[in-house]
């Protein structure tokens, strides 16, 4: 067997003398050379694995990048169609709602529930995803809600002739016979001496001037009520659909409690009874619980340059008669 020699260098003689190599320095060049190799292999296999794609991993890639690209597009559609769904409920609540008198529908209604996404948390497109999840539940509650308005316009498209006669629509004063002195909002009241919210009209007339009811209804008060403060004698007419309408100050009523009455009936006459100050109707219009501008309601039986002097002459903030 041929003999293996090391060089090793002499500092006394300043040259590199030969010596035989023993088992043991041939061992140790073995595994320095191993152990270089396996740790250039693992480096290499390293880069291998993070700088280059297998063929199963493109594949991924390319499927990951189209899934993305068709969330995208789902959103831009989502994006449309909330575009769309924005305009039916604006048309919902301040055209067909309108119409019928009803209220608008409630934003709690159309907001969802929300939901547990948390398991996609850490995911490659977790974000994307979410958001995606939640575009879908807010159309969805949506939907459904306007869905369910749209059922409500139809029951009561169902009874739009009963609505429209009952609904109070002309003013409780022939127009010829009085004249709007105080109109709704903020107003000095000329007995109690400071301004407090006045929530109707008051229309000055002749003592026993007649006072109609604006829309058919059941009298519901007819005299002096034992919870209408300072209202004096008044009558309230229940017109159904949410509508209510109050007639105070009257010097008599003409109708009694349980009564039906039609749209044009007189009901009591004009009078200064209760907290009041001259002779004069206060007028209020009840809308599901809510006061709301009787001069709104006084489209019925006035021109269109007789309703803009009305609307006018109600915004001037002055004393109320009440």
């Amino acid at each position: 067997m041929k003999k293996r020699y090391i060089y090793r260098f002499n500092p006394h003689t300043l040259s590199y003398e030969r010596v035989e190599a023993t088992l043991k320095d041939r061992l140790k060049r073995i595994s320095t050379t191993a152990l270089l190799g396996v740790v250039l292999g693992v480096i290499f296999t390293f880069l291998a694995v993070k700088l280059i794609d297998s063929p199963e991993e493109r594949m991924l890639k390319g499927d990951i990048y189209q899934y993305r690209q068709a969330l995208e597009g789902l959103n831009q559609r989502m994006d449309r169609m909330g575009r769309v769904l924005a305009d039916i409920e604006e048309r919902d609540s301040a055209v067909y709602r309108t119409i019928f008198g009803a209220n608008p529908v409630a934003e709690g209604r159309r907001t969802p529930v929300m939901q547990d996404y948390s398991g996609w948390e850490g995911r490659a497109s977790s974000a994307l995803i979410v958001k995606t999840h939640l575009r879908v539940d807010s159309l969805e509650q949506r939907l459904y809600s306007q869905s369910v308005s749209l059922d409500e316009i139809y029951r009561m498209a169902g009874t739009k002739q009963q609505r429209m006669a009952t609904m109070p629509a002309i003013m409780p004063i022939k127009k010829n016979d009085c004249h709007i002195v105080s109109g709704f909002g903020m107003r000095y009241h000329p007995i109690l001496h400071y301004r407090r919210m006045h929530t109707g009209v008051d229309l000055s007339a002749q003592p026993g001037t007649p006072v109609h009811a604006t829309g058919d209804g059941r009298v519901t008060v007819a005299g002096r009520g034992a919870d209408m403060g300072g209202y004096g004698i008044c009558v309230v007419v229940d017109h159904g659909f949410g509508f209510k309408t109050l007639y105070a100050h009257l010097s008599e009523v003409t109708v009694s409690q349980g009564d039906r009455v039609s749209r044009g009936t007189v009901v009591g006459k004009v009078g200064r009874t209760g907290l009041a100050q001259g002779y004069h109707l206060h007028y209020e219009v009840i809308q599901n619980g809510n006061k709301v501008n009787p001069v709104y309601y006084f489209f019925n039986d006035l021109t269109p340059a007789e309703y803009d002097e009305v609307l006018e002459a109600s915004y001037i903030e002055n004393q109320c008669l009440s």
